[in-house]
């Protein structure tokens, strides 16, 4: 059942699905050779048995195709809602808690996810789905990971990989060099408990210093017919958007959605600023009868688990987003390619037909001459 559309590397004209729409009687044999087993591409004339036999086959993956875009039509609708939901609330939250962090940057205060240390390992959150026939959904999450591992690399830090989805644990442990600290799954919609079961993992590494730096990369939720991997700093909360190794180079990425990309006398040049938009100061009236240790324990996680279940949204209306673009593509195909086959099983039966006629009427042409 492999009906999407081609991948932009590979030639259209060197597919299955290409040839199989110009000429259905394109088959795939294969053979062997001292090497082992090898395709090779021929084209064999089949009968209209083989052809009928083409044409329902056709028939059962246009349903399959056509019901899987259905599902996720439906599933999409709710998962867009729930994006679209805890934005708000995500967003108020991360500007109340930096508005409080700047204010309170004066006072010494011992909050352990505020602590901004010298980073020397890193850990990356790796968000995938569970299920494929979705596109290069989890392709491009993948490779934007592997993208930020070599960087890492390249800077000197050592990192460490969460896998959350079926999909990014089946890469994963096929990997030798992959240095997994956990795999975890989230089954169906995900929820706040989905989030806290992250969030517990992600605090017990930063709080007893085993990573300096944790990140979050997933796919953000654009439209029904784009989405974007992303790479998003969850810790530490830094005041400035800039955490530095022990040599005092600056280790965020380039891509972090944290920055933003501006220009300067004319050239691109990425800003290291919080991307909060234009926050509301809090009032000097304003007097928080707590101690502020208190109100940064309280607030912080609470940080922590909006941000991974909105991340663990995003990337669930990504995915179906996804999935229902390639089922259409797909059913589209079949329906393309089942049309092509009809009209050459109509041309072959025809053909066969005319034949027949042509040989009854020679016969009797000849039994006229004989008698």
């Amino acid at each position: 059942m492999c009906l999407s559309l081609c991948p932009p590397n590979i030639n259209p004209k060197s597919s299955i699905l290409y040839h199989s729409n110009h000429n259905p009687h394109y088959l795939i044999h294969h053979s062997s050779s001292s090497k082992g087993s090898r395709l090779y591409n021929s084209q064999v004339r089949c009968g209209l048995r083989e052809l009928r036999g083409r044409i329902e086959s056709v028939k059962s993956t246009q349903k399959i195709t056509e019901a899987m875009k259905l599902v996720a039509a439906a599933k999409v609708r709710r998962a867009q809602v729930a994006v679209t939901n805890s934005r708000p609330f995500t967003q108020a939250l991360v500007e109340f808690l930096y508005a409080i962090n700047d204010r309170l940057q004066v006072e010494d205060i011992d909050c352990p996810l505020t602590d901004i240390r010298p980073v020397k390992r890193v850990a990356i959150v790796v968000v995938t789905g569970d299920r494929g026939l979705c596109g290069g959904f989890n392709n491009a999450v993948i490779r934007k990971s592997e993208a930020r591992m070599a960087e890492l690399k390249e800077l000197g830090l050592d990192y460490t990989v969460i896998s959350v989805g079926k999909k990014g644990n089946a890469y994963f442990k096929r990997r030798a060099d992959s240095n997994v600290d956990r795999f975890i799954e989230v089954e169906g919609f995900p929820t706040a408990k989905d989030a806290q079961m992250i969030a517990d993992e992600i605090f017990s590494l930063f709080v007893s210093e085993e990573v300096d730096k944790v990140e979050i990369v997933y796919t953000k939720f654009v439209s029904l017919v784009k989405s974007d991997p992303v790479i998003l700093t969850l810790l530490p909360l830094s005041v400035k958007g800039e955490v530095c190794d022990a040599k005092g180079k600056c280790v965020d990425s380039m891509e972090d959605e944290l920055f933003r990309l501006t220009t300067k006398d004319g050239k691109l040049i990425v800003e290291r600023d919080r991307v909060i938009g234009q926050r509301k100061e809090l009032s000097p009236l304003i007097e928080f009868e707590q101690d502020p240790v208190q109100i940064l324990d309280a607030m912080m996680p609470l940080y922590l688990n909006s941000q991974i279940l909105r991340a663990l949204q995003e990337s669930l209306a990504s995915e179906l987003a996804a999935r229902m673009n390639a089922m259409s593509n797909a059913t589209d195909n079949a329906i393309e390619l089942k049309k092509n086959l009809s009209m050459k099983y109509n041309r072959e039966r025809q053909a066969k037909i005319t034949n027949e006629l042509l040989e009854i009427v020679s016969g009797a042409e000849a039994l006229k001459t004989i008698d």
